[in-house]
C-alpha cells in the first residue's frame, strides 16, 4: 500500500497544497513551525479519521476559515482508493472512501494501516498507564475490528458501574442484584479484551526486542511486559473483592483499565534510569515491532511516518534506523527534519534515493 497524493484546503497553516509522493522514501524539510509535521498529520487523517496530536477536529480549521478538507489517493492491493476527510464547524466530520460516507468510522480503522514516530511518544514512557494502554489498544484495533467493539463497550459498561457507585454514596442505598448485572457486563467484555491483550504482547514482545537489539548492536539490556490484575486473579472474584473500597471511592479500581506496559532497562524503570537516547530507541523499537505487527496480520506494508526522527540519536543510531528502514522490509515512508542536507547526507551514505519537499510557511515545493 502507499499514498499516491495528497490535496489540503484551510488544514492546520495551508490555506492549500498538492503533493505527489514515490513509493519509497518522502522527507519534508524545513525549519521549525513552517508545517511539515502538518503534512504527517494529515496522513494520519486520512488512515484513522483523526489527527494524531489533537483530538478536537475544529482545531484542525485554519485561523479565519470554516471548512478543512484533506483528500487522497492510495494503492491499496494495487486498486486506487479515494479517502476523503471534511470538518466544518458546528457540523458532524465527513469521512469517504471512494465518495462514499461511512455509517461509522470504526469501519474505516484498519483498512490502511499507519505508523507514527514523533517526539510526542515520549508521552508513552513519561506519562500514565493510560497512555501505554492506548498505543496497546491502537496496534490491536488496526487488526481486529471485534475489539474495537469490545473496547467500546467495555467503557460503556465501566461508566455505568461508577455511576451506580455514585449514586449508592449519593443516596445510600444499595442494590447487590442490579450491581452484580454490572459486574457481569463488565466481566464479559473485560475477559476478551484481556485475552486478546494477552495474545497480542506474546507476539509483540519478540519483535519488540528484535528491532531494538539491531538498533543497539544489542548492547543494552532492555525489557518490555504487559502487568494486568487479570494475570494471577479472576477478574469476577476481583470485583467481588473490590465492592467495599469501590464504594467508598466510587469508581471501579479493579479491571482491564488498569492494565500497564512495563518499560525496564538494566532491571530499573527506563523513565527514570533511561538517557534521552535509549528512550527514543525504546519507542523507536516499539513503533517498528507495531508496523511488523500490522504488516504480518494486513498483509501488505503500512505507512511509516517518522517526524523529528533524528532528533537525540547519536550518528550511529541514526544511520542504522535508515539503513532497517529503507533496505528491510519497509514500504513507503514520510520523513520530517530541519536540515535538507543531512536528509540527503544521510541518504547518499546508504544509497536509497529520497524525494525532497521544501516546506515553508505553509507552502510546499518539490525540491
Amino acid at each position: 500500500m502507499w499514498l499516491k497524493n495528497i490535496t489540503l484546503l484551510n488544514f492546520k497553516n495551508y490555506t492549500d497544497a498538492d503533493l505527489r509522493f514515490s513509493k519509497a522514501v518522502n522527507a519534508f524539510v524545513g525549519n521549525n513551525g513552517a508545517g511539515k509535521t502538518n503534512l504527517l498529520d494529515a496522513i494520519h487523517y486520512l488512515c484513522l479519521c483523526k489527527g494524531y496530536f489533537n483530538p478536537i477536529d475544529t482545531q484542525q480549521i485554519k485561523s479565519g476559515e470554516d471548512i478543512f478538507l484533506i483528500q487522497g489517493d492510495f494503492d491499496r492491493k494495487e486498486k486506487n482508493e479515494k479517502i476523503t476527510c471534511g470538518v466544518k464547524r458546528n457540523q458532524k466530520k465527513q469521512f469517504k472512501r471512494n465518495k462514499k460516507e461511512y455509517d461509522k468510522l470504526a469501519s474505516h480503522i484498519g483498512l490502511f494501516p499507519l505508523v507514527m514516530i514523533s517526539p510526542y511518544d515520549v508521552n508513552i514512557i513519561m506519562d500514565g498507564s493510560e497512555e501505554r494502554r492506548r498505543f496497546m489498544d491502537n496496534v490491536i484495533s488496526q487488526t481486529n475490528a471485534q475489539y474495537l467493539d469490545e473496547l467500546i463497550a467495555y467503557n460503556k459498561h465501566l461508566l455505568n458501574r461508577n455511576a451506580l457507585l455514585k449514586q449508592i454514596a449519593l443516596t445510600r442505598r444499595y442494590d447487590p442484584a442490579l450491581l452484580q448485572i454490572f459486574d457481569e457486563q463488565l466481566e464479559l467484555s473485560g475477559n476478551r479484551i484481556y485475552e486478546k491483550r494477552k495474545l497480542f504482547m506474546q507476539e509483540f514482545i519478540p519483535l519488540f526486542n528484535q528491532y531494538y537489539r539491531f538498533l543497539t548492536d544489542d548492547k543494552e539490556e532492555v525489557a518490555l511486559s504487559y502487568l494486568s490484575q487479570l494475570n494471577d486473579h479472576n477478574f469476577g472474584d476481583l470485583l467481588l473483592q473490590s465492592v467495599e473500597k469501590d464504594k467508598v471511592l466510587e469508581r471501579t479500581t479493579m479491571g482491564i483499565h488498569k492494565d500497564d506496559l512495563i518499560f525496564s532497562i538494566q532491571d530499573m524503570p527506563l523513565k527514570k534510569f533511561g538517557s534521552q537516547g535509549q528512550q527514543k530507541s525504546f519507542l523507536i523499537a516499539l513503533k517498528l515491532a507495531q508496523y511488523a505487527y500490522l504488516q504480518k496480520y494486513k498483509g501488505f506494508k503500512p505507512l511509516l511516518l517518522l517526524d523529528d526522527i533524528f532528533d537525540k540519536l547519536d550518528d550511529h543510531r541514526m544511520h542504522k534506523l535508515m539503513e532497517m528502514v529503507s533496505h528491510h522490509d519497509f514500504g513507503q515512508i514520510f520523513i520530517t527534519d530541519t536540515g535538507k542536507e543531512r536528509v540527503l547526507n544521510i541518504f547518499d551514505k546508504i544509497q536509497v534515493p529520497v524525494t525532497i519537499f521544501e516546506v515553508d510557511n505553509g507552502v510546499v515545493k518539490h525540491a
